[in-house]
């Protein structure tokens, strides 16, 4: 058990659950110390919108009202979770990043939302996105632009910058992000957290700004495996406000858990397309680590995986663009007071949407529908596939434009959305002091295998042993 009492806000969010339901420490305690930790540290970093200390607070004292009389509670019992500023809070600001919406607070809560509040989570605070979560880095016109906590030099990623930075600073063991391209998977590589992606349908899609039919998905990113389990399991249930989720019940994701990775076939997939685009060392880093999941007792199998990418980015780009546009981009590029108000990066979004034919837009979906193939086909030689999260670390802000939009640094990770497979990624190590991730992918509906890999590097190679000096 972690000495709470110095190192409360390392701690995994399961380990302070327990703490709280045995009176080591009261939520009321835990809440107040992320509040202050929050309070001190983070206007350097950004990572927060909005601090929710009063609901916190009167969330943890509740909590311990019903613990002393002995009343069940729930399963994030006085756990701090900070949530996507993407996702609806009632009574809470609620921006995604836009200066439009920059005093909206919304009167329900999203899907997720309450699902964290019925579990006994508390609700810490906002964390920063970029307007709408379209762009890669976690800048706007909301807040000053969220940076990296290994490096103020570099940008924290995006869209789910606050929430991976939030978790990497020791501000919460869990956050709740959102991801239809990397979104929750390449903060997290930067900022050294693990960060979750379910599969397609998964976890319903209900209350937030800037969702898309085919690509965006919604879950957790944590310093720990089994509070990623729990978060998700909380997640994934299903729901009649969401017509294109799955309507099956999850499997238990936490059961297994430390059920370990013997006998599992592995594929590594390197895109040799981009090579002269990405550091060689960080890639040659994350494969070493990929390749030690071999002394676990997984096998890899002899041929490297390889995937048919033509055309597969501007597929992308067409589905995410012009969903997003019909959603909320159209009431807003239309309204020439609001255009004025959007970022560059969200107007030249919506303008590019905006001119997409009919008949493009349907040779994106035929496009969709042959990539899918092509990855089910190597998931018949392989239980995983392994490759870099992105291939170069957190690259320093100064260096890339406003609107600036780089392939390369979506390669591995926008593929996994459009196929509509589960994937993480994982901290696997630093170059240049900075952290790596490595992705895991797997079928649909095989959250608790990616669990799995992710437990059994977690137990080999901790990697929460290094912490940011913020």
């Amino acid at each position: 058990m972690t000495d709470l009492s110095s190192d409360l806000h390392w701690a995994p969010g399961w380990q302070i659950r327990e703490a709280i339901m045995t009176r080591r420490v009261s939520a009321t305690e835990v809440a107040t110390r992320f509040i202050e930790r929050i309070e001190a540290l983070d206007r350097g970093l950004h990572a927060f919108f909005t601090l929710s200390a009063d609901v916190a607070l009167g969330q943890a004292r509740a909590i311990d009202r019903r613990i002393d009389r002995g009343e069940p509670v729930g399963a994030l019992a006085g756990v701090p979770v900070s949530i996507k500023d993407q996702f609806w809070t009632k009574g809470i600001r609620t921006t995604s990043g836009s200066h439009i919406y920059a005093d909206h607070v919304p009167e329900e809560d999203s899907l997720h939302v309450a699902r964290v509040k019925a579990a006994d989570g508390l609700i810490i605070g906002k964390t920063a996105t970029p307007e709408f979560g379209t762009f890669w880095r976690t800048a706007g016109r909301v807040a000053p632009e969220c940076v990296n906590p290994w490096d103020s030099r570099r940008t924290s990623g995006g869209s789910s910058g606050g929430a991976a930075a939030s978790v990497a600073a020791g501000f919460g063991p869990l956050a709740l992000g959102s991801d239809s391209g990397g979104s929750i998977r390449l903060p997290s590589a930067m900022c050294g957290v693990l960060g979750v992606l379910p599969s397609n349908g998964r976890v319903p899609n209900h209350g937030s700004f800037g969702s898309t039919l085919f690509l965006s998905r919604v879950g957790p990113i944590s310093r720990d495996v089994r509070d990623a389990g729990t978060l998700l399991q909380l997640l994934a249930r299903p729901s009649v406000d969401d017509p294109l989720c799955r309507l099956d019940e999850p499997p238990d994701y936490l059961s297994g858990l430390d059920d370990g990775i013997a006998g599992l076939r592995l594929g590594w997939w390197e895109d040799q397309s981009i090579s002269g685009q990405v550091d060689a060392a960080v890639i040659t880093a994350i494969k070493k680590a990929a390749c030690g999941l071999s002394s676990l007792g997984a096998n890899f199998v002899d041929d490297a995986v390889t995937f048919d990418t033509q055309g597969v980015d501007e597929a992308w780009r067409v589905l995410d663009f012009v969903d997003r546009y019909a959603e909320l981009g159209e009431s807003l590029y239309t309204d020439p007071l609001a255009r004025r108000k959007l970022t560059p990066y969200a107007r030249e979004r919506f303008a590019w949407a905006k001119r997409v034919s009919g008949a493009e837009y349907s040779r994106a979906v035929r496009r969709r529908a042959e990539f899918i193939r092509s990855f089910e086909a190597a998931f018949r030689s392989c239980d995983l596939v392994l490759s870099p999260t992105l291939g170069f670390t957190a690259p320093v802000i100064e260096s890339v434009g406003p609107t600036q939009r780089i392939p390369t640094l979506v390669a591995y990770t926008l593929a996994v959305n459009l196929a509509g497979f589960a994937a993480a990624s994982i901290p696997c190590g630093f170059v240049g002091g900075m952290p790596i991730g490595l992705q895991v992918i797997a079928p649909p509906n095989q959250e608790a295998l990616v669990l799995r890999a992710a437990r059994a590097f977690e137990q080999a190679w901790p990697w929460v042993e290094r912490k940011p000096a913020i």
